[in-house]
């Protein structure tokens, strides 16, 4: 289905940073996979365990237990606030199962009349995305994404990110008649909406908040999860903690998974209420298993905190350099963005003009563009991307009018 507006080229393999394409030129990749290929492209430790996972076992119903399932919900437990983990296939899935559970809160914890039009309310904020299914595009505080959808599913309200003011109004008008919100859905960084990283003030009131109302936080970790921010989690670089939180993207190196990750006192989903049939499958299980193995023995965690501030200041850098079209760089770890000024070229136009360079990137908006490398680059791979990118930003920029 044309779904996909893709541009003309065709990637046929990879290896670490490098992805080549059907004519047999090589780039440095940027985007890996959008901040899925954790341990790069073709990973040895990946190539071997899903290997020995397929001669043994590939998939079976969550009808019976499931070893590796157990093993990687342990592994999330062990490394993080949760205490029980769903396993799914993406991260819509596992915003999905986060809506449910957030509903289901609403109504056996705070006991909001489900049956009504004054049904349990969910808040998310402006320029989020959590998914393109139904709900989780309506959580999505990008009406862009929800034109052509009417009507959207109900019970979302939004507000802007980072605004605690705005926050606080909007929560108490929504409980001014009596308890209405069930959950508080956020990203610690906006990816999609920008590469807007959270602020700690912020989710340090909103925590407060949801605890003196008993509301849901729950955090969308999907694209900054998995060690991408420095930390292995996101909500550690905001000083907090959530009552849930969701992966996908990177937790499987390139081969699908998402999950939602709860803590015991609002694990409410029970038996029959929700499913999955490929969910928590051994070879997915397996793939997560071997990243946080990988993540743990090379510390990749602290080697994205060291390679994103790496990143940062050449861009800074770059930036000094062409002030007249980067307005700035923000992000954490290896999830940065380079802000592009209003007057210059557009985000899509500098990753068009990269590409040409050899370089894979990604835009986020219409003025951001955005890097999402594997965990595992390397110092001279940002030099050689950033080296790529400043000739793409001269090539794409408009020649300046002569007086004459």
């Amino acid at each position: 289905m044309n779904t996909y507006g893709r541009f003309p080229l065709e990637l046929v393999r990879g290896r670490g940073v490098w992805v080549w394409d059907s004519n047999g030129r090589r780039y440095l990749d940027g985007v890996a996979g959008i901040a899925v290929c954790t341990l790069g492209h073709s990973s040895r430790a990946l190539r071997h365990a899903l290997g020995r996972q397929l001669r043994k076992l590939q998939h079976v119903s969550n009808l019976y237990r499931v070893p590796e399932q157990e093993q990687l919900a342990g592994w999330i437990r062990d490394n993080s606030c949760a205490d029980s983990v769903f396993f799914c296939n993406s991260g819509a899935e596992a915003n999905e199962a986060a809506i449910k559970l957030a509903r289901k809160h609403g109504h056996v914890v705070r006991g909001i009349d489900t049956s009504s039009e004054r049904g349990p309310l969910i808040l998310s904020a402006q320029a989020s995305f959590h998914g393109r299914t139904l709900a989780a595009v309506t959580a999505t505080g990008q009406p862009k994404y929800h034109q052509g959808f009417e009507p959207m599913v109900q019970g979302f309200r939004y507000f802007p990110y980072n605004d605690i003011a705005a926050f606080e109004a909007l929560l108490h008008k929504c409980e001014a008649a009596g308890p209405r919100v069930a959950a508080v859905l956020l990203e610690p960084l906006q990816g999609e909406g920008g590469v807007n990283p959270g602020n700690p003030a912020f989710f340090k009131r909103v925590r407060e908040l949801c605890d003196r109302y008993n509301i849901l936080l729950i955090l969308d970790e999907v694209q900054v999860g998995v060690g991408r921010s420095g930390c292995l989690w996101g909500y550690q670089k905001l000083g907090i903690e959530p009552d849930a939180f969701t992966l996908a993207k990177g937790l499987g190196g390139g081969f699908p998974i998402g999950a939602l990750c709860v803590k015991a006192k609002v694990d409410h989903l029970k038996p029959g209420e929700h499913a999955s049939t490929f969910g928590g499958n051994p070879m997915a299980c397996r793939a997560g298993l071997t990243v946080a193995e990988e993540l743990s023995r090379r510390n990749l965690p602290a080697h994205a905190e060291a390679m994103g501030k790496l990143l940062q200041e050449r861009l800074l850098d770059l930036a000094g350099r062409h002030p007249l079209v980067i307005e700035g760089v923000r992000g954490w770890g290896l999830l940065q963005g380079l802000v592009l000024r209003a007057e210059g070229p557009a985000a899509i136009d500098v990753v068009k003009a990269a590409m040409a360079e050899g370089l894979l990137l990604v835009p986020a908006g219409t003025n951001v563009v955005r890097f999402v490398p594997p965990l595992t680059i390397q110092p001279r791979h940002i030099r050689e991307a950033v080296k790529r990118l400043e000739r793409a930003l001269l090539a794409c920029q408009k020649p300046t009018p002569s007086p004459n």
